[in-house]
C-alpha cells in the first residue's frame, strides 16, 4: 500500500515501516501520532484521490528521532566594497516512521 500525505507544507510519499525526515515535530521520540491530511492512496490497482483530502483516511506514525542536518553556509559578497558576511545554517528534522495506512473502508 502507498499514500501521498501532506506535513508542515510539505507532501510526502509513504509506504508501510518507511523512515521519513520530516521538519521538526513538537512530540517525544517514541511518541505515535495521526497524520489526517492524506491526498492519495494506492493499494494494487485501486486508487483513491482526495479533493483535496480523503475523508477518514489517515497514517498512524512513529517519532522515531531528532537531530539538526548538515551545516549550509551562506556567504554574501560585494565586490569593491568590502562587504562579505558568512552565515551558517542547520534545520532541525524529525524522522518518523510509518506502521500502518488506514483507507476509509478499514
Amino acid at each position: 500500500m502507498y499514500a501521498v500525505f501532506q506535513l508542515s507544507g510539505f507532501q510526502y510519499n509513504a509506504e508501510v515501516g518507511s523512515v521519513i525526515r520530516v521538519p521538526l515535530q513538537n512530540l517525544e521520540a517514541g511518541s505515535s501520532f495521526d497524520l489526517n491530511e492524506v491526498l492519495l492512496i494506492k493499494d494494487k490497482d485501486n486508487v483513491m484521490v482526495g479533493n483535496p483530502l480523503i475523508e477518514g483516511a489517515k497514517i498512524e506514525a512513529e517519532v522515531v528521532e531528532h537531530g539538526k542536518a548538515d551545516k549550509v553556509v551562506i556567504h554574501k559578497h560585494k565586490r569593491r566594497t568590502k562587504y562579505r558576511r558568512t552565515q551558517g545554517h542547520r534545520q532541525e528534522f524529525s524522522d518518523i516512521k510509518i506502521k500502518k495506512i488506514y483507507t476509509p473502508e478499514s
